[in-house]
Order: structure tokens, then C-alpha cells, then sequence
């Protein structure tokens, strides 16, 4: 993968992990923060996916390397949702 890959896909998954921090009403820190909860909702959002059998929604791909909005979104929104019950909302509300 390219530099400008990595950085398009950061970008990416920064902005879908801002969206899911968004919905569930907890913002747990800055960029880096959102970016790593994107990539962390993209792997729960899959996993989710392939356990109901439900098909691929809205995939980029990014240097050959897929990444999918929409199961990212979904998976950012449940992991700070989790996150934001499990630390009993010590994050800042949005």
C-alpha cells in the first residue's frame, strides 16, 4: 500500500469513527482517537456482517485493500457505545 493510501484510509476511517462516536453520544478523544475506533468498528462491523450473512454496503477500495463504510459506521457506533457503558460515561458527551 502506498503512503497515499495509509493516509486516504486513515482519513477515511477517522471520519466513519467520528460518525459512530457521533451516534452513540460519546467522543472518547481527537482524530488518532476516532481514527482507531473507525478501524476497530470496520473489524467489529465485518464480523457482525459475515455472522448474520449480510451482504457488503457501501465498500471503498483503497489501493486494492477494501474497506467498508457502512459496517464501519455500525461497528464504531457499537464499540463507543460499549466503551461509553463500560467506563459509565467518563467520556464527553457530545
Amino acid at each position: 500500500m502506498s503512503l497515499f493510501g495509509f493516509l486516504l484510509l486513515l482519513l477515511i476511517a477517522a471520519i466513519c469513527g467520528g460518525i459512530g462516536q457521533s451516534i452513540s453520544g460519546y467522543s472518547f478523544g481527537g482524530c488518532l482517537i476516532s481514527a482507531g475506533v473507525g478501524f476497530i468498528g470496520a473489524i467489529i462491523g465485518q464480523w457482525i456482517a459475515g455472522e448474520l450473512g449480510l451482504p457488503e454496503l457501501w465498500t471503498v477500495n483503497i489501493d486494492g485493500s477494501p474497506f467498508p463504510i457502512v459496517w464501519s459506521i455500525i461497528g464504531a457506533t457499537l464499540f463507543t457505545a460499549i466503551l461509553g457503558a463500560v467506563t459509565k460515561g467518563k467520556g464527553r458527551l457530545i
